[in-house]
């Protein structure tokens, strides 16, 4: 698969593989059938279980069933990181394409552009007459999203092109947020850079997309530039290797961070 460059704060490119077509179809599906498991049992639970009927009935579907369904795919990708269920079980994640994890208005805008989506959530609450032309409605949407997949040079759609992400695989199982929230407890801990705090979250991020890749790959050539690049801006001297400095401007950030 081609490589996408996803430029940082330091202005240095990092390489991530762009997720395999089959993988983002893969995931979908996925995620389709957790749609139609969901649906399924809560029909099953308000109306054969509970016996609801009455009035009610349209206001229940689109305030349990529907809703849920329209806000899955923006708040799995918010709480995992770039991540819903299906994604996370091909090993694939959004990210911006400025480095790191998107922002809220990426993913709200990312998840705005499934609207072509909308009718086939709502044919769960309205079946009947409209589900065939819900259908055809959602295929023909479908096919342009597969055809803009295709023809652009990082493979997004058009809800990636307006958000500015990109979807990239992976099999890194944990987020940036994991290091960067992280506990300091050794009683004795020393900071060798308090300059660190000078750094944002975003550039926390970064640091630790490079080292995650360095590791993957082995190749330590960004690891080296970035490295180079932090020394710059914050003014620091120091004699440790590449991957011990960075991961020790890591934990400096967290201790500090958690001090405050």
């Amino acid at each position: 698969m081609p490589d996408v460059l996803i430029s940082t704060p330091f202005n240095i490119s990092l390489e991530f593989e762009i997720a395999p077509f089959h993988k983002r179809l893969f995931a979908y599906f996925i995620d389709l059938t957790i749609w139609v498991i969901y649906a399924i049992f809560m029909r099953k639970l308000l109306y054969e279980w509970m016996g609801v009927e009455g009035d009610f009935v349209t206001g229940l579907d689109i305030l349990l069933v529907s809703v849920p369904l329209l806000l899955y795919h923006l708040i799995c990708e918010v709480a995992f990181h770039g991540q819903s269920i299906g994604k996370k079980a091909m090993g694939i994640r959004v990210m911006s394409t400025e480095g790191g994890d998107p922002t809220i208005s990426q993913y709200l805008l990312r998840w705005f552009f499934r609207v072509w989506e909308w009718p086939l959530i709502f044919s769960f609450v309205f079946p009947g007459l409209f589900i065939l032309l819900q259908l055809i409605y959602v295929g023909f949407f479908g096919i342009v999203v597969v055809i803009v997949i295709a023809v652009t040079a990082k493979n997004q759609r058009l809800g990636d092109l307006a958000a500015g992400t990109a979807i990239v695989n992976t099999k890194i199982n944990s987020s940036i947020h994991d290091t960067v929230f992280m506990e300091i407890t050794q009683k004795d801990y020393k900071v060798l850079f308090p300059e660190v705090l000078k750094l944002s979250d975003r550039d926390i991020n970064t640091i630790k997309s490079v080292l995650t890749q360095t590791y993957k790959t082995n190749r330590f050539e960004t690891a080296h530039r970035i490295a180079g690049r932090i020394k710059q801006v914050l003014n620091i001297q120091t004699n440790l290797e590449v991957d011990v400095f960075l991961e020790r401007l890591i934990a400096d950030y967290n201790y500090l961070a958690t001090k405050e």
